[in-house]
């Protein structure tokens, strides 16, 4: 279907999570503060493990990119929100509602494969622990990693290729509080039944996919820590992974809601977009620090260097 250039949308309207004038403070005010804790708890994870020598190990270096994931997943989303609360204007321009839908996907998708990566590297350190160090090499580390980021880029370029070519030429209210493909694809003006299918295909079964791979290595996790004859080597192995199997709870829940179902729109979905990108971002950091012994310690050793660096004041 063509459309003029007189009738193309040139900008959007984000509505956000309440139009209710007390409700936009409310929300102002736990978005701001969960996102200082976001940002304030994945860089302290990030420095503590970069600083100490001791967390120098596959499974932290795992950690500290998911936190700098988290840190992308809110920051892509939430200060744009936060300054249509202040300033009432809820407009983006198309080009940068397109590109928000290319990094948070790319961010999103990749924090998916980072998962499974996790999950893969706890499968190796409890499955097979004499080969661990030469299996999780350095090397073999970082091009993990790097294979997730390239994965994620390839996903959000999946996700903002179709929609960007949609012809858009009004309404153009978008029915949440940061641009994603699915919100975005409803405003177009022509047939969206490939685009809906590729989104599906693309999101869904990802997000699926991942899950699912994760949920396979945690049943052979599971079966080989059961065969520990000794009850604390068994309960150090759980306590190990239940950090992890928590995130992958938070994190893959609210995405197989969204992203595996047809293209309609529940009222809920602007709270559960809110959850994956506000509330978990922030709870992995707090997550992974209460419950592991050995960060605790190295933040509080971080905390010593810097009052000893600092001296009398």
């Amino acid at each position: 279907m063509a459309v003029s250039n007189e009738t193309r949308v040139t900008q959007f309207i984000l509505l956000g999570l309440t139009n209710d004038p007390d409700l936009q403070i409310i929300f102002f005010v736990l978005c701001l503060v969960m996102y200082l804790l976001n940002v304030v708890g994945n860089l302290l994870i990030i420095i503590t493990i970069y600083v100490d020598s001791q967390l120098h190990s596959p499974m932290y270096f795992f950690l500290s990119n998911l936190s700098l994931l988290d840190l992308g997943v809110s920051t892509l989303a939430v200060p744009k929100s936060l300054f249509n609360f202040i300033l009432q204007s809820k407009t983006i321009s198309f080009s940068d509602c397109i590109s928000q839908v290319f990094f948070f996907h790319f961010v999103e998708g990749a924090e998916c494969f980072h998962l499974v990566l996790m999950a893969y590297d706890r499968y190796v350190a409890i499955y097979n622990p004499l080969r661990y160090t030469t299996i999780m090499n350095r090397r073999a580390c970082l091009l993990l990693v790097v294979s997730t980021w390239v994965g994620g880029f390839i996903h959000g370029l999946a996700q903002s290729i179709p929609v960007v070519h949609l012809p858009y030429c009004g309404p153009n209210e978008i029915k949440n509080f940061f641009c994603d493909a699915h919100p975005l694809s409803l405003l177009a003006c022509s047939s969206t039944f490939l685009t809906e299918i590729t989104d599906m295909i693309n999101s869904g079964i990802l997000t699926l996919g991942c899950f699912l791979v994760v949920f396979i290595s945690y049943v052979y996790i599971i079966s080989t820590v059961l065969k520990i004859r000794s009850a604390e080597g068994r309960q150090k192995a759980f306590s190990t992974c239940a950090s992890h199997v928590l995130v992958v709870v938070l994190f893959f829940g609210p995405l197989v809601f969204m992203y595996m179902r047809p293209s309609v729109t529940f009222s809920g979905d602007k709270m559960v977009a809110g959850f994956y990108t506000v509330v978990t971002p922030v709870l992995n950091p707090f997550i992974y620090t209460l419950r592991n012994e050995k960060m605790k310690k190295a933040m509080k050793r971080l905390v010593g260097r810097k009052k000893n660096f600092l001296g009398p004041l």
